[in-house]
């Protein structure tokens, strides 16, 4: 299961009711956050899912529209009395903006921990059945988006179990780790043994910030959910956007439908853009799966079957 809410859906700068990017995802125990603009931990505070259980924040990239929100965030974990680490994601150059943003939240009572990635290449990073992916955008600095997928073993078959002579009480432990190996009076069984090939798991992608990029239909491919910037709507500023690096909601959509994506929310929208809504039909037309993204607007995601 994978919870999602859009912390912010603003671009560029805040609205009354409209924070700036953020997307929070709640996976295997622990959250992730991607991006951190301003008005971040008010709009936490509003959706009610805590701060401590933050795990990651993965950051697209460093225009202040998506990475303001950080040094008050980490104030606000620090009050909360954190001491677990926090892992930090980003394209080169991270641990220096970071840095140099919390030269207003030092004596942070956690660490950080930095993972650099080179800018212009994809990167992989997994964590038990998690796995995160980025794929280099087209923006004015160097951009991700991300990819979370969380993986699904394949379905415990207690006949073969049977038919191998493996011990009753070792079966829980193949069935729930992929890569377990028990050695007992002479003989190994391994997880494999038991389990089935892998089913569909769960897939949410998030790309702001860009043009259209040729890969980014195969990264988003068949996902549950595919969050994607829409910073215009209306068809007229379609030379705007492609001069300032991002993509219009037809644009959007047209990646979504060629990725095949369960579903689409719109987000990142420009400040002169007051009501989203009213341009949905320009994407709806195109694929009809499409969403106006809100604060604090969430889905859970579940297993098929």
């Amino acid at each position: 299961m994978i919870d999602i809410a859009l912390v912010g859906t603003g671009g560029m700068m805040p609205l009354p009711g409209r924070f700036l990017s953020s997307v929070l995802c709640r996976v295997n125990g622990s959250m992730i956050l991607f991006d951190c603009g301003e008005g971040t931990q008010v709009s936490l505070r509003l959706l009610g899912w805590g701060f401590k259980q933050i795990d990651m924040i993965c950051f697209t990239h460093f225009h202040g529209d998506h990475i303001s929100g950080l040094p008050g965030l980490l104030l606000t974990m620090a009050n909360a009395e954190r001491t677990e680490p926090l892992k930090l994601f980003g394209p080169a150059g991270l641990t220096t903006i970071v840095k140099s943003l919390c030269v207003i939240a030092q004596d942070l009572p956690f660490p950080l921990e930095f993972h650099e990635w080179e800018s212009r290449v994809p990167h992989t990073y997994s964590q038990d059945t998690l796995l995160l992916k980025t794929l280099p955008l087209n923006h004015r600095s160097f951009c991700f988006a991300y990819s979370i997928e969380l993986l699904r073993r394949g379905k415990f078959d207690p006949e073969r179990a049977k038919a191998q002579d493996i011990p009753l009480k070792f079966w829980g432990v193949l069935q729930k780790q992929n890569d377990a190996s028990i050695v007992y009076n002479g003989k190994t069984y391994t997880s494999d043994m038991v389990l089935g090939p892998s089913r569909r798991g769960l897939k949410v992608v998030f790309c702001t910030d860009t043009r259209p990029v040729t890969a980014l239909p195969d990264f988003a491919r068949e996902a549950d959910l595919f969050i994607c910037e829409g910073l215009y709507g209306d068809p007229d500023k379609q030379e705007k956007a492609a001069a300032h690096k991002h993509m219009s909601f037809q644009e959007a959509a047209k990646i979504a439908k060629s990725a095949q994506a369960k579903e689409l929310w719109l987000t990142h929208f420009s400040p002169a853009m007051p009501d989203p809504q009213n341009y949905l039909s320009n994407a709806t037309a195109i694929f009809p799966r499409t969403k106006i993204g809100k604060d604090r607007m969430v889905k859970t995601l579940r297993f098929e079957g």
